[in-house]
This record gives C-alpha cells, structure tokens and sequence, in this order.
C-alpha cells in the first residue's frame, strides 16, 4: 500500500510538491505525523529515515508553469500521479491523503486528513514538505530579497510587501490573486530569473 500527499498547495511561488511512500512491513518508523505538526529539525530527521526503510518512494511535482496553465489542483493532481509512478515498487492499493484523487492504474482511495490517520501518507507529506521547504531555502539564496526561507512563498504580509517592492519572478504563481489582480492591473513590474 502506497501513502501519498503534497506539499505547496497554498503559496504564492514555487513547484507544487508531491510524494508516494510505500512503508516497509518489517522496519517501522517511529515518530511519523502529519509532517505540520512536526519540527522542522524532525521532519529533516525522518526524511532521511523514511528514505533509508521505506520499501519504495518517490517525490515529484509540478511546475508554476504546470499550475498557471492547469489550475493548482489539475497540477497537484499531475505531481501526485508522477510520484507514484515513480515508484519502483507497484502498489496494489493507494492511499491519497484529502478528498480527490489523481488518475491512477491502481485502486485508490481518498482519505480526509489522511496524514494524521495513515502512517503512509505521513511518511509521504514529510518527503514532500521537506523537498518543498528545501527549494525554498534555496529560492532564499539566489533572491535574498525575497525571505524565501521565512514564508515558504506563502502569501503573508511581508510576501506580499516584497512583491510589491520588488516586483514578480518566473517562480511566483501568476495565475493566484491578488497577484493576478495586481498583473490585470499593471500595478507590479514583473522580473525574469536572473
């Protein structure tokens, strides 16, 4: 059985992230949880446990490209299909967490709050928010204007201020209001990557 969740739903920037966990029967991992209840120092620590006794898994995503073209769940949708057949194991059975499902060749099931529920998925949310927090971290590093590290793309405050301020990058999601709007309204320059 295959666990899968995503990460990046919400935010204003950034790939969508998704991943499929298939755990292994004889080699439990202690301390999984929905990924967003965990620190951030333990889900760095179970993500290398998660990657070294799974029996199979897999992180893929879908790109701002991918998401302003399709809308975010079609891409999200996309991310969680590619990660499960990423797997180099098959399921017989997958496990999505939330209330719909990818198209997939194998039975699924969708299941609300799915994270907190089925050790699995969150074993699979962990992957995805880890790999998905990650390139944030590195979006820090090569835009230091934008805090990156701090709002995880997120639309806060300070986002949305340095938006403004700054101006647009090929990362953000131009399909996501307000900064659909604030494009409608040529009221923010945007920026190619650099």
């Amino acid at each position: 059985m295959a666990g899968v969740d995503e990460a990046g739903r919400g935010p204003l920037a950034g790939a969508v992230f998704a991943a499929a966990v298939i755990l292994h029967p004889d080699r439990p991992i202690a301390g999984l949880a929905d990924s967003k209840t965990l620190t951030a120092a333990k889900r760095e620590h179970l993500f290398v446990q998660i990657q070294e006794q799974a029996l199979s898994w897999c992180i893929a995503s879908a790109s701002v490209e991918e998401i302003d073209q399709l809308n975010i769940l079609q891409a999200t949708l996309l991310a969680m299909q590619r990660a499960v057949a990423g797997l180099t194991v098959v399921p017989d059975e997958v496990l999505v967490d939330g209330n719909r499902l990818p198209k997939l060749t194998m039975p699924a099931q969708a299941i609300v709050k799915g994270d907190s529920k089925v050790a699995a998925i969150s074993a699979a949310s962990i992957l995805a928010k880890v790999e998905r927090d990650r390139l944030m971290d590195d979006y820090h590093k090569r835009y230091p204007v934008y805090a990156f590290h701090q709002h995880k793309g997120y639309g806060t405050a300070q986002h949305l201020a340095e938006i403004r301020q700054h101006g647009f990058l090929d990362i953000h999601r131009k399909s996501f209001n307000p900064l659909r709007t604030w494009l409608a309204e040529n009221a923010v320059v945007s920026h190619q990557n650099g």
